[in-house]
């Protein structure tokens, strides 16, 4: 098994090119079991989720093919084999149910095993079977799999009123609806934008959607849909991510790909922590404005509010603030699993349920530390660029479901960083 070794070595200066959106290439590759026809990516991010999505679709019946050094997938569903998307592939990851509304509504029908993925918390799929059963499908659970089935004319156009947001059963059930009979509106419909990077997607495919972006989507059912290419979104959580790394160390990096736009919320709480976010022609120059950061309170809203997938990350930096700082998390339970490991780095961090009250100290030092799931890992090498000494983070794997190539980015702004094997 690999680990991360991380050694403080001061200011950051340089480039980082942001990939594509992991969870938005995660949403549109099950579009293609939407249509015969070709559906081509490009901009795909390189990372172990996608290989998984990829076997999963493959086990299907569909043809994903990785060109360009794994940036293009060129897929075909024109010749499935199956319906029924097994426990052993699912089980790894729990974007795996997205491919639940895309065969119920082109086949009638699909055994989906229940989903897995990272341990932050329940995350429920009751949200997206009442969607599916808003459409007239018929639901059973059983032996650890959903077995759904439309009504004989297909799914049934309706009204879909999610009680909470959720970005995964949005896009089940807005993926779903572009092939129901007649109109479907999705309320409370979840804004982010892999949401509107989807709609976009399918609208080339010949989906006629209206009001992503919005709280309220409205599609109009389609006979069939056709092939498509398209670009995937600028990762935003990838970008919030290395904007941290200057913010932490000290120096000025451009995250080339990045806009405002995509993090107005979380730009914000950088602006008043005392970081500096500029847009450039081709991307967001970061860079600390003077001295020691500045605690600020956060609190994680689904979007346009601060991002959950940036809570650990920006807990990093606070963790050398002026003062204290108060992270609520709200979208997640069982969110908080990386403080222990930054407290072993020497962080003052108090956590009460959904709540973290963190006190800034002077310096981290390193320390040998456990990543627990997917965003922890990367703020425990952020927390390590910023302490005294080797930071040695073990359970990587976690890592590369959602960052490519992280130790070349970071080398390549001036970081000490390295990939070895565990001892």
């Amino acid at each position: 098994m690999d680990q991360i070794i991380v050694t403080g070595n001061g200011p950051l200066n340089g480039q980082i090119p942001i990939a594509g959106a992991k969870n938005a290439c995660l949403t549109l590759m099950p579009a293609t079991l939407l249509s015969e026809e070709p559906l081509t990516l490009t901009n795909a991010p390189r990372l172990s989720d996608i290989r998984t999505m990829t076997t999963l679709l493959q086990s299907l019946g569909a043809e994903v093919q990785a060109l360009q050094d794994g940036q293009v997938l060129a897929m075909s569903s024109h010749d499935l084999t199956s319906t029924r998307a097994d426990y052993d592939i699912v089980r790894k990851m729990r974007a795996s149910i997205l491919v639940l509304g895309p065969l119920l509504a082109r086949f009638g029908h699909a055994e989906v095993s229940l989903p897995g993925g990272c341990a932050i918390g329940a995350r429920p799929v009751d949200l997206h079977l009442k969607a599916f059963e808003a459409m007239g499908a018929e639901l059973d659970l059983r032996d650890g799999y959903v077995h759904a089935k439309a009504p004989a004319g297909g799914l049934q156009g309706g009204i879909v009123e999610f009680p909470f947001v959720s970005v995964g059963a949005t896009e089940n059930a807005l993926m779903a609806a572009t092939l129901a009979k007649g109109t479907t509106v999705l309320k409370n419909a979840a804004r982010e934008p892999e949401i509107v990077d989807l709609a976009q997607c399918l609208r080339k495919m010949g989906a006629q959607i209206d009001g992503e972006g919005t709280s309220e989507i409205t599609i109009q059912g389609v006979d069939r849909l056709g092939g498509a290419t398209h670009r995937v979104v600028t990762d935003r959580i990838e970008l919030g991510t290395y904007m941290l790394a200057p913010a932490i160390c000290g120096g000025e990096v451009e995250c080339l790909g990045g806009t405002i736009s995509l993090l107005a919320a979380f730009c914000e709480k950088l602006d008043a922590a005392g970081i500096s976010v500029e847009e450039t022609p081709t991307g967001l120059k970061v860079a600390r404005k003077n001295g020691r950061v500045s605690a600020v309170d956060v609190t994680t809203e689904p979007f346009p509010g601060f991002p959950t997938d940036l809570q650990a990350q920006m807990m990093a930096l606070l963790c050398t603030a002026e003062g204290t700082s108060v992270l609520e998390e709200k979208i997640f339970e069982n969110r908080f699993m990386h403080a222990p490991e930054l407290a072993r780095m020497g962080a003052k961090i108090d956590v009460h349920g959904g709540t973290a009250k963190v006190t800034g100290v002077d310096k981290l030092r390193g320390a040998p530390v456990m990543a627990t799931d997917l965003r922890a890992s990367v703020s425990l090498i952020l927390a390590g660029l910023a302490a005294e000494g080797d930071t040695i983070v073990s359970r990587v794997y976690h890592l590369d479901r959602g960052y490519e190539h992280v130790v070349r980015k970071l080398s390549g702004v001036g970081a000490k960083i390295e990939r070895v094997k565990e001892q």
